[in-house]
């Protein structure tokens, strides 16, 4: 299934300037930082980011590691400095944060998805 037509989004920046104020965020959860990085390491080899983070994210409760949308406030600070400092990608071709982000939790793989 390709996409038809490529209409960008210029024209319709409403809102506060800094892209938007929520992203659909997926994230790739590991305890160790050793797992984290062979997480790094299969993603980089081009598998797609949401079967890596089936096989490798301590957070089970998310599917394919999607957070979903995401606003400024919600997230640890760490973690939403770099999700909102990421471009939108797609699993197929994520942009995610190398290395990976530490916070309490552990170690977080992030990508963005989408912007609003």
């Amino acid at each position: 299934g390709g996409d038809s037509g490529g209409g960008s989004s210029e024209g319709k920046a409403q809102g506060p300037k800094g892209g938007g104020s929520a992203g659909k965020v997926r994230h790739i959860l590991c305890e160790k930082h050793g797992r984290a990085m062979e997480a790094m390491e299969t993603l980089k080899s081009g598998q797609r980011f949401s079967e890596v983070a089936a096989q490798y994210s301590e957070d089970k409760a998310r599917q394919g590691g999607d957070l979903g949308w995401m606003t400024r406030g919600s997230m640890v600070g760490p973690f939403q400095e770099a999700a909102f400092a990421l471009p939108v990608s797609s699993m197929d071709k994520p942009v995610y944060t190398d290395p990976p982000v530490k916070t309490k939790f552990g170690y977080h793989i992030i990508m963005v998805e989408g912007r609003k």
